[in-house]
Formats: structure tokens, C-alpha cells, sequence
């Protein structure tokens, strides 16, 4: 018997599903990324008005995090929001276990119905529009590709600091024996 086309088998997918296997693929790459960080380059950045790796990290984090707004509210209203303030984690662990608990709490965030998924998400400022999405499209931009992008500055940091990099899409300059 012949195998479906793995596109074949997304299509009929609900979007709950396939927001799930990208969010799952992507933390766990990012978590590989994190956990590559060396405790002594946690204060290091490339240029002055970068950031720390711990901040970049702490940035990641926090990207999760606004899954909250996206899936649990109709719009956000970033004049309304409190400027956040990101602390510096001091260790690894405190990197590392702060990334799990929000990718933990985002993925929980996702069990949603198509329907809900596919409702309007606005974000606004100072009440008026910038735009509205279906909020899975706002979870995969702000959240999914939010996080790839810093994530891949995160790489550049470490390939700067002569760190091995591992695998993310495939295999990387560096020796690594699995993804």
C-alpha cells in the first residue's frame, strides 16, 4: 500500500494539529539551541547596542509568553500594556527552565477548535487598528517565526564565540550526530 504525500495528510489536518507539530518542532530546536549556551557567555554581546545572550534569551523566552494575548483575548492594545521588564537570567538553568515552563504554557494555550483558531485577533494602538489576523496566523507570526528569528541571532552568537552550533533544519558546519 502506498504512503500518502505528508502534505496530503497536513491537508486534512485540523489547524489545531498542524499549529501543534510546527510549535513542538520549533521549541524543541530552540530548546537545542539554549541548552548550547555556555554559562560564562551569559553577559556577552556582539556590539553595544545588542543585547546580552542572556537577554536574547530571556527575549525568546518571553516571546512565548505572548501567546497569552493572541489565544486568550479577541485584541490587544500595546499602548495598553505595561512595558515589560525582562530581567537577565544569571544561569542556564534559569534560561533554560523559564523557556520550558513558557513553551509548556503556550503549547497548553493551543488546544483550541478550528474555530476558535480561525477567529479575528486585532492588534491596536491607542484603541485604533494596526490590523486583525485569524489568530492562528497571529500565533505563527508573532509567536513561531517571532521566535525563529531571534533564534537565529542566538546562533550567530554562538558561532561568533567559536560555539558549536547544532542542528536545526539539518546539519550545521559543526559536528553533530543527531537533530
Amino acid at each position: 500500500m502506498r504512503k500518502a504525500h505528508p502534505r496530503a495528510r497536513l491537508a486534512g489536518m485540523a489547524i489545531r494539529e498542524g499549529l501543534l507539530a510546527e510549535f513542538d518542532h520549533e521549541m524543541a530546536a530552540t530548546m537545542r539551541l539554549l541548552t548550547c549556551i555556555p554559562e560564562g557567555t551569559l553577559a556577552w554581546r556582539p556590539h553595544d547596542r545588542s543585547r546580552t545572550m542572556a537577554a536574547l534569551a530571556a527575549h525568546i523566552t518571553e516571546i512565548t509568553g505572548w501567546s497569552e494575548p493572541i489565544l486568550d483575548r479577541p485584541r490587544f492594545d500595546l499602548s495598553e500594556a505595561a512595558a515589560a521588564i525582562v530581567t537577565e537570567p544569571a544561569t542556564l538553568a534559569e534560561v533554560l527552565h523559564a523557556f520550558a515552563e513558557s513553551s509548556r504554557a503556550a503549547r497548553m494555550r493551543l488546544e483550541r477548535s478550528d474555530g476558535e483558531l480561525n477567529a479575528m485577533w486585532s492588534l491596536l494602538q491607542g484603541g485604533q487598528e494596526v490590523f486583525s489576523l485569524p489568530r492562528a496566523a497571529a500565533f505563527r507570526t508573532f509567536v513561531l517565526a517571532h521566535v525563529v528569528h531571534h533564534r537565529g541571532q542566538l546562533s550567530v552568537y554562538l558561532r561568533l564565540n567559536d560555539i558549536a552550533v547544532p542542528p536545526i533544519y539539518g546539519p550545521t558546519a559543526d559536528k553533530h550526530t543527531r537533530i
